[in-house]
């Protein structure tokens, strides 16, 4: 089936945040911050290593800057807060100071962000071999158990948005594929690295930078490596 990876993906991230919520209940409070603040450590650290793949300085700056120009006018954070609020209305209260929203921003962009959801989607889209899809959905289910132990349940939320992210670009496949070269992919998770160390800074300071905003980015490589 052609959405068995992104399937084994989705199940993955829902089962690693469960064992996570479950360990959540044993961890006193300032256990939990502490490990946060590791964690965020650790989340700055795959950011510094995913954007040393960028070739092209300037195409990183004018994706950062003009994708950041159009999230602000579509109000992206404000509108995933909103999203988010809705959530942890029918939910419990946030514990920790952690809400719904903050999770499942924080644990969407690390589970899409990145060369392997990328690949492994067009890998299972073009020739239906989901190996790639698989090896991340072990990654992704390990990240789960840590992020939502000190984030709580917004991370398992995090698995809906994996799931349309990943299932649009093994449907799309044939269509993306001229598009998405070595330089693109190299680019997009540069550009996404950089998201991901505002992440782990907005883990560490509670919400300095608002991500969501700048998530066009990630797409305007495909454009800009085409022009340059």
């Amino acid at each position: 089936m052609i959405l068995t990876g992104v399937i084994i993906n989705f199940t993955a991230i829902i089962l690693g945040s469960a064992a996570g919520l479950l360990l959540k209940k044993g961890i006193p409070e300032s256990m939990g911050e502490s490990v946060m603040k590791a964690i965020a450590l650790c989340v700055i650290y795959i950011g510094i290593s995913g954007s040393l793949d960028g070739e092209n300085v300037l195409i990183v700056i004018i994706s950062m800057a003009a994708g950041t120009v159009i999230g602000e006018a579509l109000s992206l954070q404000e509108r995933l807060e909103r999203l988010g609020a809705w959530v942890q209305s029918k939910c419990r209260p946030s514990e920790n100071g952690v809400s719904v929203a903050e999770g499942f921003v924080n644990a969407s962009l690390l589970f899409c962000i990145g060369a392997m959801a990328i690949v492994g989607s067009l890998q299972s889209g073009l020739s239906l071999d989901h190996s790639t899809l698989i090896a991340k959905s072990l990654i992704d289910g390990i990240t789960a158990v840590i992020l939502a132990s000190s984030m709580g349940i917004g991370v398992m939320f995090s698995s809906i948005l994996c799931f349309l992210y990943e299932g649009c670009i093994v449907v799309c496949a044939g269509f993306l594929e001229p598009y998405l070269t070595a330089s693109v992919i190299n680019e997009m998770t540069c550009v996404g690295s950089l998201l991901i160390i505002g992440i782990g800074i907005n883990m560490m300071f509670k919400n300095r930078i608002r991500v969501m905003n700048s998530i066009p980015a990630v797409l305007l490589p495909i454009l800009l490596c085409r022009l340059m």
